[in-house]
């Protein structure tokens, strides 16, 4: 990783945070986005504390002119591009039948189009460095999760489109890696939009025996250098993905006593 560029949205904060300092150890030289100044300031002057080189950038990954901008002012400074990783996103908790639409389009604009958008504009810098785009997933990607149907559909739309792109570029160079934690201590839960579109607040898991930040950004960056296509984390997400392959009845029973199990959960028996 030494003296690649990296550009990671969604880089104030949780694994987009982790993901900066542990590429930046490596290292990479690190721009990263965020909607808000004071996160973007912060961000930036601890990963300077710690010896790394950083170009904080504001921008929401769901405009595209936000995204095109985002990435020049990366290859403006730094002289190149070589991986992109997509880790901004948004959750949300309710059900479908009680959900306002408009979270539905948020989740989405901000989780499938900032990742299409990011990735359009750094692919031409992303070709010619041979480098990596990194889609920051997750379990919902491969199994929907009830009450939480925009968010699983904004996964599987980006399992979809990196996958095709994986293909288009097989014989690029490029290297495209999906990576799917489990549940991740990080404060997107905090964040995620109840069904009137305003923030729960307060997580509904147990945060404290979840995987932290800083192993997942870990396990991202041993992928990266191994160039792996598929990162699937934890024993609970593996079981998941396998059981839903070949059980798929049997996986939305135990899905849906595992969700109606968090506090205050929507869904009902």
């Amino acid at each position: 990783m030494k003296d690649k560029v990296v550009l990671i949205t969604g880089g104030t904060s949780g694994i987009g945070k982790a993901l900066a300092f542990a590429f930046g150890r490596e290292g990479a030289k690190i721009a990263f986005s965020g909607r808000k100044q004071a996160g973007l300031n912060e961000t930036a002057s601890e990963l300077a504390a710690a010896g790394i080189d950083n170009l904080p950038i504001q921008a929401d990954v769901s405009i595209e002119a936000d995204c095109e901008r985002m990435v020049q002012e990366t290859v403006n400074k730094y002289g190149r591009l070589d991986i992109l990783i997509n880790n901004a996103g948004i959750s949300m908790r309710a059900l479908f039948e009680d959900l306002d639409l408009d979270v539905l389009r948020q989740v989405m604009d901000i989780n499938f189009w900032g990742t299409v958008y990011s990735t359009k504009f750094a692919l031409p810098y992303i070709k010619q460095a041979k480098g990596s785009i990194i889609g920051i997933s997750s379990i919902a990607g491969y199994r929907g999760l009830p009450a939480r149907t925009g968010y699983s559909a904004s996964k599987f739309a980006m399992h979809g489109f990196l996958e095709t792109l994986r293909t288009e570029l097989l014989y690029s160079g490029v290297h495209v890696l999906l990576a799917c934690p489990g549940f991740t201590a990080s404060n997107i839960r905090n964040t995620a939009l109840a069904a009137n579109g305003q923030q729960q607040g307060e997580t509904p898991r147990e945060e404290e025996k979840m995987m932290s930040a800083e192993e997942v950004a870990d396990r991202i960056l041993i992928a990266t250098k191994k160039r792996k296509r598929d990162l699937v984390m934890t024993t609970q997400g593996k079981m998941a993905v396998w059981v839903n392959k070949l059980f798929p009845s049997l996986a939305d029973k135990l899905v849906f006593n595992v969700m109606a199990k968090e506090k205050d959960s929507p869904l009902k028996k």
